[in-house]
Order: structure tokens, then C-alpha cells, then sequence
């Protein structure tokens, strides 16, 4: 039995346990006479922050609180701002696994639950575990308090929270030699990780991915590597290979791609859309085991595609898509029902206002119309006849011009061997550089090319929260990491395939909760709002998104934010947009 000690004055661990039991058989709101007391359990001080009114609500809120001396992190795992938040991903992924094996259904509801969200393969900031620069940590987690239909049981409420918990707890913290030395190269990966991807810069490169990455996944909805010899280690083209420095491991060999545009081709299921995910999703760190610990792209990487149906408002696409038949205006454009190619056209124009560096393109997922315009559908219709610039007309712009830089899987168009500056070539997920044999195959058939015309700065959107005012005070839910319900009003957010994790998703909801409640803000630019919201999070952290505490929150970036907020469905009401054919 672990030794456990109630804090809470004028009250030992026999008295708190016995409040406990005496509750037994009452309403459940009697619970609520446990709110804000507290007990230790070996070096744990477990506090009771919020009892949770019925037992179908969601969890009751507990945190522990470790001192530095009792949590006994090595001191470099706490000594910088990547080292900490790397500490309590090692500590949060133990917490979750601690949890669900001590969690069990206890009479109704969710009586009994153990809870913290299990924490996806990236290492982001979250709220359910925090290391301060002095080494001490806070756990925050939910219990289910048990109860037979809405009365309360209270023997087995005390077996929760001064047995099974403690037990639980006790995994988590303090830290044994080999667990201790587990998390100092949890940290040591991600700070070699942070270094590689601030390198890029300096290298000219637009990612990286080291030799002997494991990319491959388990499956479409499993995202642990593929095991044993199915997968393919990574091994980077002679010619794209350098070496890059990591604080760490030293020098590290791999593929780098340059900035410019970057096509990845090859035969169906030989890894094109394998190697683009892995780095769409090298904007951020992996935790150890992952394979793909040290595969980085710099953080303005958005990944682009087509999203029949969703709305728009007031986007200036005018640079992709010309006069409509309609004689809308394409430099504020506005529907409640995009076309494939709109839709693309506008994802580009926000993710660029948002300050995107590098879009990454799927020809599976994008508009066909959008993306090509071969040579014989040029004859047939006349260029005036046909209001879309195709991006194989713009790419090349976008790079030149603008430092965008692209990275395409293209399967079926080999027009684009015109404009780009590297191709690789997938096969049986082993990557070949063939940029010469491309360009010798182009000079051979040369397309017609129609030239694009110049390029102009994206119009701004104004913050416009007036339209989308009404998320203010809804209550949200957030089934899943693309679903979000505001109230009864729910927001797609499928198209923003970077998001990762549940917890990451709530905190981009309570963002636009704290976007649509600056109602002071809603005649300026968007992202002004948006930069003076991020400034926030990064001086007060995630906290700063919600009125209580919780552990349910992650990190976001500004173009995932800007992304969501494009993404809400204003009320037809008060929209008066015409719907696209």
C-alpha cells in the first residue's frame, strides 16, 4: 500500500476517507463537497481542482504536483525551453500509459476512468503535463467518480482515489536510473531534431530526411511504423545526400531537398504519398521509436489540396482563377459551395497571407483542372475561353517571385518536368534522383506553355469575426482530430491534414472562440489578430485559451489557426454569397 496523507486542513487521510464513504448512497452532487481538497500520496500532492456535477459529465479534474527535489529530473532535461517541453512528453506519454492500465468502469457513466489524451507520435507542447525551469511538475489528469445511476458509491470511490490512483501516480513519478536515462534521450532526439531543422536554412534546404528513417506506417489509420523487414529504411540519392550537424548524434547523413520546386514521382503504392507525409508532418518533432525522429521541413510547409463544397470568404484568388462566367469577382471571392479548383485556389492564397514558405501538393488529392492543362485541351478551348492559371504556370512564379517553394507527387503529368529543379523518382520506397533524365525527356517533347500572368501580393482578409461571432459562447466538442462542434454547428477541418492530435484540435477551437470574442478587432486585418492571439499563447501559455485549467490541450501553428478560421461555415443568414456552379 502506498503511503497517502491528507493536506487539506483539519482533516488526516482517515477523516478525507471517511468523508468519502459517508457520501455513500447521497446524490451525486454531493461530490461537489470534495472540490479543492487535497491529500500526498508518496511524492505526489494530489489536489481536487473541479468535481464534475453528474456522472455522464466529463471527468472530475485532479492535478499532482512533484517538487523539483522529489520529481528528480536530470537537470538537463528541464534546462531550456525544447528540453522541458521534450521532459513532459516523455512524462505525459508514462501518465497516459499509467492511467489506462489503472483505469476500470465503475457503475455508470464514466465512473471509474483514469483519463489523460494519449499523446500522438509528435512531441508538442501540451497542458497535461508541465516541467518548470527548476525541475518540478504538474500532472493534470481526470477521475470518473463513481456512481450507481446518480447516487454516489462511495467505497468504491474511496478505492479510486486513495488506492488505484496512488498506485497509478506512482508509476509516473519519481524516476528510476534506467527511466530517468530514457527520458534524457527523449530530449536529446528532440533537441537534435529542433537543431537539423533550424539548419535547413543555412543549407539552403527545404527538409531533410536522414538515412535509415523508417516511413513507412502500420496502416492508413495507425500511425506506428510498419514493423520488422517490411519496412524500407530510408537511403538518401548519392546526389541529394549532405550531412548535417545535430548537438547530439553528431553528423548526420541524408537526403536534403532543396528549396524550389521538387517533384516526387514513380509508380502507384511505390511510396510517393509515403515520403510526402513524412515530410508534411517534419514541421514537428517525433518522439523516439517513431522512425522519423530526425526527418524535418521548415515550419511554414502547408500541405495544399482540393475540398469540394466548402465555403469561402472574400479570398483573393484571382492570381489562379481569372473572370467567371458569372462576372464574380475573383479578388474577393465568396461561396458557400467551392468547386475543386476554387477551393485550391483559395487554400493557396490563405496559406500564402498566413506565411507559408513551402506548399506540398498530392496530384490524388488536387483538382485535375487546377493542376494541368495539357497541350490539346489548349487547342480545343481558347486561352480567353478558360479563366484558370493552372500552378504548373505558376510554381515556377511562386519560387522566383515569391521564395515559395513547391513539393508536388505528381503520377500522370509529365508537363511538370518543365518547371522543376529536382525529381525524384520512388521505387519499392527506395528514392533515385532522375532531375537530368526529366529534363532530357522535356527537352525532347516541349510542352506549349502559355505565360502566366505577373503575380500579385494576396489581398488581406479582414478579421470578419462579426460573421463568425456566433462560436463565441458555444460549447465545444471535439470527437475527433478533423471534427470540431461548436454547439450544434460543426467545423471540417479534414483539409488541415497537418493537425495530429485531438488536444491540438481543441486548442485551435478555443482559439477561434478567443478570435471571434475580440469583437474590438473585427474591422482589422486578420492577422494582426491572429499574431497578437499567438503572442499570447507563447507569454502565458495554452492556459490563456480557457477559463479552468485542463490537461487537454496542445500546440498549434498560426497557419493551421488561419486555416480553421477560413473553414467555418458562416450562417447563410448573413452571408448573401452566391452559390458556385
Amino acid at each position: 500500500m502506498i503511503e497517502s496523507r491528507a493536506t487539506e486542513p483539519g482533516h488526516d487521510l482517515h477523516d478525507l476517507r471517511r468523508r468519502v464513504l459517508s457520501l455513500d448512497g447521497r446524490g451525486y452532487k454531493a461530490y461537489k463537497s470534495l472540490q479543492d481538497s487535497a491529500f500526498t500520496t508518496g511524492v505526489h500532492r494530489v489536489s481536487v481542482r473541479h468535481v464534475q456535477g453528474d456522472p455522464f459529465a466529463d471527468p472530475s479534474r485532479l492535478a499532482s504536483d512533484v517538487s523539483a527535489e522529489d520529481a528528480g529530473l536530470p537537470p538537463a532535461s528541464f534546462r531550456g525551453r525544447v528540453a522541458r517541453r521534450a521532459a513532459a512528453d516523455f512524462l505525459h506519454r508514462r501518465m497516459a500509459a499509467a492511467l489506462r492500465d489503472g483505469s476500470t468502469g465503475i457503475g455508470s457513466g464514466r465512473g471509474g476512468r483514469l483519463h489523460t489524451p494519449a499523446p500522438a507520435a509528435q512531441v508538442l507542447a501540451r497542458t497535461a503535463v508541465l516541467v518548470s525551469r527548476n525541475g518540478s511538475v504538474e500532472l493534470r489528469f481526470r477521475v470518473g467518480l463513481p456512481a450507481r445511476g446518480r447516487r454516489i458509491m462511495g467505497p468504491a470511490a474511496a478505492r479510486l482515489l486513495f488506492d488505484t490512483l496512488p498506485s497509478a501516480l506512482a508509476r509516473i513519478l519519481p524516476l528510476d536510473a534506467q527511466a530517468a536515462e530514457t527520458l534524457a534521450e527523449h530530449v536529446r532526439v528532440v533537441e537534435d531534431s529542433v537543431a537539423l531543422r533550424d539548419a535547413l536554412a543555412a543549407h539552403d534546404l527545404v527538409a531533410f530526411v536522414p538515412d535509415g528513417a523508417i516511413l513507412p506506417r502500420r496502416s492508413g489509420v495507425d500511425d506506428a511504423p510498419l514493423p520488422g523487414t517490411a519496412a524500407v529504411p530510408f537511403a538518401s540519392p548519392a546526389s541529394l545526400r549532405v550531412r548535417l550537424e545535430a548537438p547530439h548524434a553528431g553528423s548526420i547523413t541524408g537526403m536534403g531537398l532543396r528549396r524550389g520546386v521538387s517533384l516526387i514521382v514513380g509508380g502507384g503504392y511505390h511510396g510517393k504519398s509515403t515520403l510526402l507525409r513524412a515530410l508534411e508532418l517534419g514541421v514537428y518533432d517525433h518522439a523516439p521509436g517513431d522512425g522519423r525522429e530526425r526527418a524535418v521541413t521548415v515550419q511554414g510547409a502547408v500541405k495544399i489540396r482540393a475540398e469540394d463544397r466548402r465555403a469561402v470568404a472574400a479570398t483573393d484568388i484571382s492570381n489562379f482563377i481569372g473572370e467567371l462566367p458569372s462576372r464574380q469577382d475573383t479578388s474577393a471571392f465568396s461561396t458557400l459551395d467551392a468547386s475543386g479548383s476554387t477551393s485550391q485556389a483559395a487554400a493557396i492564397a490563405e496559406a500564402l497571407e498566413a506565411g507559408a514558405t513551402a506548399l506540398l501538393i498530392d496530384e490524388d488529392t488536387s483538382a485535375t483542372n487546377f493542376m494541368i492543362r495539357d497541350d490539346r485541351m489548349r487547342a480545343l478551348v481558347a486561352a480567353d475561353a478558360e479563366p484558370i492559371t493552372p500552378y504548373i504556370d505558376r510554381a515556377r512564379q511562386l519560387f522566383d517571385d515569391e521564395g515559395v517553394s513547391s513539393i508536388l507527387v505528381v503520377g500522370g503529368s509529365g508537363d511538370y518536368f518543365d518547371v522543376a529543379d529536382t525529381v525524384i523518382a520512388m521505387r519499392d520506397y527506395v528514392p533515385s534522383e532522375v532531375t537530368a533524365a526529366a529534363h532530357g525527356i522535356a527537352a525532347s517533347s516541349p510542352r506549349v506553355a502559355t505565360p502566366a500572368p505577373p503575380w500579385h501580393a494576396v489581398r488581406p482578409h479582414m478579421a470578419d469575426v462579426g460573421r463568425r461571432g456566433w462560436i463565441a459562447g458555444a460549447r465545444v466538442r471535439v470527437p475527433a482530430v478533423a471534427r470540431v462542434l461548436f454547439g450544434r454547428h460543426e467545423l471540417d477541418l479534414t483539409a488541415i491534414e497537418q493537425l495530429v492530435d485531438r488536444s491540438q484540435t481543441r486548442a485551435l477551437a478555443l482559439a477561434l472562440q478567443w478570435l471571434a470574442r475580440d469583437r474590438g478587432q473585427a474591422r482589422g486585418l486578420l492577422m494582426e489578430t491572429v499574431r497578437r492571439l499567438v503572442e499570447e499563447v507563447e507569454t502565458r501559455g495554452l492556459d490563456v485559451l480557457q477559463p479552468h485549467p485542463t490537461g487537454e490541450l496542445a500546440e498549434f501553428r498560426a497557419l493551421d489557426l488561419v486555416a480553421a478560421f477560413h473553414r467555418i461555415r458562416p450562417e447563410p443568414s448573413s452571408y448573401g454569397a452566391p452559390r458556385e456552379n
